[in-house]
C-alpha cells in the first residue's frame, strides 16, 4: 500500500470512499439526521477545494485500487474514511501515521475532530479528548462528537 496526493481526477474516489462509509457504518451510531449531517459536511465543495488545495490523500494498494483518505489541514487531520472492505487490515493505521508525521514537521500537536465510531481508535493511539460538542441536525437529532489532540513531536 502507499498514500499519494489526491489529483483533480480523484474527486470521485475520495467522493465514493467518504459517502459510502458514512453510509455504511455511521447509522450504527447515530440517528438519521446526524449522518445525513455528515453527508452534507462531506460535501462536493468542500472534497473539491481539499484536492485543489493538495491537502487530500490516498491509500492505494499494489493495483492502484484506492482503499482510504485522509485530509491534512496544517495542524488538523480530516476525512479519514477507509472503505468499508478494507476496514481491520491497516490502512487507517497508515493514514493516521501518514497524517501525523505530516503535521509533527511543523507542528507539536495533532487536532481532530472524533466521531463515535471511531472514537475508540484514537484513544488506543494515544489521543486524548478535549472538548464535546453537540450539532443540531435536521428532525431535531444530534450530532454528538469528541475534539482530540495528540503531540506528535517525537512520535
Amino acid at each position: 500500500m502507499k498514500i499519494i496526493k489526491a489529483a483533480i481526477d480523484d474527486f470521485e474516489t475520495v467522493k465514493l470512499i467518504t459517502h459510502e462509509t458514512i453510509k455504511e457504518i455511521y447509522p450504527h451510531y447515530y440517528p438519521k439526521g446526524a449522518v445525513e449531517f455528515f453527508l452534507k459536511h462531506h460535501c462536493d465543495e468542500a472534497i473539491m477545494g481539499d484536492i485543489a488545495c493538495g491537502r487530500c490523500f490516498l491509500a492505494v494498494n499494489e493495483n492502484d485500487a484506492a482503499l482510504g483518505t485522509v485530509t491534512v489541514s496544517e495542524d488538523e487531520i480530516d476525512r479519514l474514511f477507509v472503505l468499508p472492505k478494507y476496514q481491520g487490515m491497516g490502512c487507517g493505521r497508515a493514514l493516521l501515521d501518514f497524517a501525523e508525521d505530516m503535521i509533527s514537521r511543523s507542528y507539536d500537536e495533532a487536532k481532530l475532530c472524533v466521531s463515535l465510531a471511531a472514537k475508540s481508535i484514537y484513544l488506543k493511539r494515544g489521543y486524548k479528548a478535549v472538548g464535546y460538542e453537540v450539532v443540531l441536525c435536521d428532525g431535531g437529532d444530534r450530532l454528538c462528537y469528541d475534539i482530540m489532540t495528540k503531540g506528535v513531536k517525537d512520535i
